[in-house]
């Protein structure tokens, strides 16, 4: 891993771990035991460094939620979306966290930001028309759009609403299976008859996935 790749993951670390707000340069450059000189080196400022995190999350996006083809397997298909889903919402949930505030000082990122968007929302509604197309789910287009927006709205808000339930503002993968879950409850809200038991297989294994994760100490988790 060369010196900016370790500042990008160290960075990420750190924002989940503290707060994007709670962290500074300084912090960062302390933590790798690098000179701040040596960190303004590979990038600018901190809006540098966090413009290249949503370059790595806007990849993850569009790499792993690719609409369904003719020849794939729907079912296995869900499950992927369901797991990278997963994957994205943990790595990067301080993102989630302060979404607003990080978007309201880079306005060359919130640009990027809206654009982007746009771009995911017509992805996910050629997702769900795809697992229409394969029988997975019954529905028709305005819906299809709706649901799109409506999952979108509850991958980016599931982790805000968690911490801020909590004093601690903690989290841990348990929370975010059972944020999957909620995903695929709308999923299963249109599933078909053909489809029924291998949705119900698949909240089984988020459930057990939900049981088995670490999960918040009681000390923390009110």
């Amino acid at each position: 891993m060369n010196t900016k790749d370790k500042i990008i993951h160290t960075s990420i670390s750190l924002f989940n771990e503290h707060g994007e707000r709670a962290i500074s340069t300084n912090h960062i450059a302390s933590h790798l035991n690098m000179s701040p000189g040596n960190l303004y080196y590979h990038f600018k400022n901190k809006e540098d460094i966090i413009r290249h995190i949503f370059a790595l999350y806007s990849e993850h996006l569009s790499t792993h939620f690719k609409p369904i083809n003719k020849n794939d397997d729907a079912f296995s298909q869900l499950t992927v979306y369901l797991d990278s889903l997963f994957e994205l919402m943990w790595r990067y949930h301080f993102f989630y966290d302060n979404l607003g505030d990080i978007l309201a000082r880079d306005t060359q990122l919130k640009q990027a930001y809206i654009n982007f968007q746009l771009e995911l929302l017509e992805q996910v509604r050629k997702i769900i028309l795809g697992l229409r197309d394969s029988e997975m789910i019954a529905i028709n287009e305005q819906d299809a759009l709706e649901l799109a927006h409506t999952l979108k709205l509850t991958v980016s808000f599931w982790t805000p609403y968690i911490k801020a339930r909590r004093l601690s503002g903690a989290l841990a993968e348990q929370d975010i299976y059972h944020g999957i879950l909620k995903v695929l409850t709308l999923f299963r809200a249109y599933s078909t008859d053909k489809s029924s038991d291998k949705m119900n297989q698949l909240r089984e294994k988020y459930t057990q996935l939900a049981h088995s994760a670490p999960s918040i100490p009681a000390a923390l988790s009110s």
